[in-house]
């Protein structure tokens, strides 16, 4: 038998970069683009089965926020160049538009990613008893204690906004949620306005559900299905 350590080998290729590659903008890794698929290795970690469900979850959260931060802070410095008309060119050869459109794409299969791995995770929570529940989903006993929950601890940090000529636009928070509103008055006449969704109020309320598991249902939620409290 032929031993391995001095069997011929097959010839490596010439890994010496060509000239042309030497001096090519494609030696380099686009910034923005290396850090989207750090993210996206994040993301990955939710979808590990060796990992707890909670830390999936964690995971899928860390992604999210990192998402956010880029945005705000990367993505907005290549917006202002494009909106500046800079057109210079990064060592990797691409222009502030030619990133943003990369950045784009990738974002949005991020952004999908995230949103199948939010669906598993949550139907494997509703497997261990802990279900996020839609306004549909509710019992007569929940829709009660939630209305009582809401009335002590939601409804006095509220403050709904108009949207009208007479009014500034509403200041709209980074990183916040608010419900944009149709109204129609009595007199037939359609009004628009904001109710923000309060940071300092989990964002997730406990339900007091009669069966066993623990259920939960999201404070914008809550908030809509007790607006004419409001109104």
């Amino acid at each position: 038998m032929a031993d391995p350590l001095t069997k011929e080998r097959p010839a490596q290729a010439d890994t010496t970069p060509a000239k042309d590659l030497r001096n090519s903008p494609q030696r380099f890794i686009n910034r923005e683009l290396s850090w989207l698929a750090f993210n996206a290795r994040v993301l990955e970690e939710a979808d590990n089965p060796r990992h707890p469900l909670l830390e999936r979850l964690r995971f899928l959260s860390i992604s999210a926020n990192n998402l956010d931060e880029f945005l705000m802070v990367r993505v907005a410095g290549l917006v202002a160049q494009q909106r500046e008309g800079i057109d210079s060119r990064s060592d990797d050869g691409l222009t502030p538009s030619g990133q943003l459109a990369k950045i784009n794409a990738g974002v949005a299969e991020l952004h999908m990613q995230q949103q199948r791995q939010l669906g598993e995770l949550r139907a494997d929570l509703v497997k261990e008893g802990i279900e996020i529940v839609e306004p549909t989903g509710l019992t007569d006993h929940e829709r009660e204690s939630l209305e009582e929950t809401f009335l002590s601890h939601v409804f006095p940090v509220l403050t709904p906004l108009a949207i009208d000529p007479a009014h500034p636009f509403p200041f709209i928070p980074n990183l916040g949620f608010s419900l944009a509103l149709k109204l129609k008055a009595p007199n037939g006449e359609n009004r628009l306005a904001l109710v923000r969704i309060p940071a300092q109020v989990q964002r997730f309320i406990k339900l007091d559900s009669e069966g066993e598991g623990e259920r939960f249902i999201a404070l914008g939620n809550a908030i809509r299905l007790n607006l004419s409290k409001l109104f």
